[in-house]
């Protein structure tokens, strides 16, 4: 392996993590409703647990109201279930084939823990990413250690290994303090 494929790996790997922060920053409740809100749920669909998009369609009615419309009759009772028992603090309402979520607003308390939640994700990914640097790094001192890279190579390596870590903190700050803006928002 040469130091240009180390750090081409080293980068797709922190692009996974930061693609991981993205989802997991998804996933946390800001002031209004978001479908993807709802992902988490899971449904019993004939003896096997389903997210609630496979078995139903998520709208935003308003903005405040989820809206789910089951894709079979039988299935609005178990989807209010799922929806009431998980632990996102929501209470679902039937309307005929429709199921209405209203998203109760959120307290200055709750947004105040969501967005230590938040940093907690994102100190999580800044983590993740220095500790496939230290791979990386190793990775290419062990080239230098094996002679078949240079210590011209490594230093330079070594840079550019940085300068990428760098970049991809930067790019996890801007989401974290993006997401903590769109919690805090009234």
């Amino acid at each position: 392996m040469s130091t240009t494929e180390i750090r081409q790996t080293a980068e797709h790997k922190m692009q996974q993590s930061l693609e991981s922060l993205k989802g997991s920053l998804s996933k946390v409740r800001t002031g209004r409703p978001n479908p993807q809100l709802l992902d988490t749920v899971h449904v019993d669909y004939y003896g096997s647990m389903l997210p609630l998009s496979q078995v139903a369609n998520l709208t935003l009615l308003d903005a405040r109201t989820i809206g789910v419309a089951p894709w079979e009759k039988g299935m609005g009772a178990k989807i209010e279930k799922a929806i009431r028992e998980s632990d996102l603090g929501l209470n679902p309402s039937s309307q005929g084939d429709l199921i209405r979520v209203p998203m109760p607003p959120m307290t200055e308390e709750r947004r105040k823990e969501l967005t230590k939640v938040v940093r907690g994700e994102g100190e999580a990914a800044k983590i993740a990413i220095r500790n496939l640097r230290r791979d990386a790094n190793e990775s290419v001192k062990k080239l230098v250690k094996d002679k078949l890279a240079s210590e011209d190579d490594d230093r330079r390596s070594q840079e550019d290994i940085q300068k990428l870590t760098d970049r991809m903190i930067s790019e996890v700050d801007r989401l974290v303090a993006s997401k903590e803006q769109d919690i805090m928002a009234v």
